[in-house]
């Protein structure tokens, strides 16, 4: 009931010409737009123009996460990582989340 008074509300003051003063003022408070807010509303997701014109994606839940290829391996003392698997190491040896030792585990 209360989003589709939301909903209302928004639709309704869309002729009205303080709407920009209401939309200026919602992105200086929440950096959304008030479309923004209706869209996050239904979608579930955290969305805004504002992050969309800074070169992020428009929905921050949808931004991709990039985790880097690194290989580690413990040696003298410590671990040491590098951005390409060691060729003449067993795999097996590598340290972290690897398939051989996280089979069985929840992920």
């Amino acid at each position: 009931m209360r989003r589709l008074a939301l909903v209302l509300g928004v639709l309704a003051c869309a002729g009205c010409t303080d709407f920009a003063l209401l939309d200026g003022g919602a992105v200086v408070a929440t950096d959304k737009t008030i479309g923004d807010h209706v869209v996050s509303l239904f979608s579930g997701k955290n969305c805004s123009t504002v992050r969309a014109e800074q070169g992020f994606t428009y929905c921050e839940e949808d931004e991709p996460r990039i985790t880097p290829a690194v290989h580690c391996y413990r040696t003298l003392g410590t671990v040491t990582c590098y951005d390409q698997p060691d060729p003449t190491r067993d795999p097996r040896e590598e340290v972290g989340l690897n398939q051989h030792n996280t089979k069985g585990r929840a992920r």
